[in-house]
């Protein structure tokens, strides 16, 4: 969804929607992709965001583990600075999704958020020219993690609503707003 709204926006402003060719086999890259992924969601969604949620409610997990994803790929802060904030932005709206989407799940976690992270990258690798510095790109990434991020946790504190008690929603920030 992410990726298609990225797409989507990016061909009706520009009126050029297109995919790239990877300079190498796909299935290499796309292994490359999954194992280098993998390797960040290690540090990221299985150990991190797990230390923190011990902690913090699971938004407040996500967006901390977000930053410091998003702050991990320093080579952004050398683009141009709303490019750097657009990334900034994705990944704290990615660590979102991902930070719902895995709240209560134990096994299976490095396999869900790598295969995530995974797809992201070969999507952006293939139908968005973000490699390159383009800040259009970016921002309209920016914006769809963003997007998913707010329906995602708009949904699980719905459901955690009617889940728990008919008192009004709030999001849980601290461990203390999950009890």
């Amino acid at each position: 969804m992410i990726i298609a709204l990225s797409v989507l926006a990016y061909a009706a402003l520009t009126g050029d929607a297109h995919s790239a060719r990877p300079g190498a086999p796909f299935l290499l890259i796309a292994v490359a992709q999954l194992i280098g992924a993998c390797g960040e969601e290690i540090g990221w969604r299985c150990f991190l965001q797990p230390l923190l949620r011990t902690r913090l409610g699971p938004l407040a997990a996500s967006v901390t583990v977000g930053v410091a994803w998003g702050v991990w790929h320093v080579q952004v802060f050398a683009r141009h600075p709303v490019y750097a904030g657009a990334f900034i932005t994705a990944a704290v709206s990615m660590s979102v999704v991902m930070g719902w989407a895995l709240e209560g799940v134990r096994a299976s976690r490095l396999l869900l958020a790598g295969g995530f992270h995974a797809l992201i990258n070969l999507g952006m690798l293939l139908f968005m020219d973000e490699e390159s510095g383009a800040v259009l790109p970016m921002v309209l990434f920016g914006a769809s993690c963003l997007a998913a991020a707010g329906l995602w946790t708009w949904r699980s504190v719905g459901r955690q609503r009617s889940a728990g008690s008919s008192a009004p929603a709030k999001i849980p920030l601290v461990m203390d707003d999950v009890r």
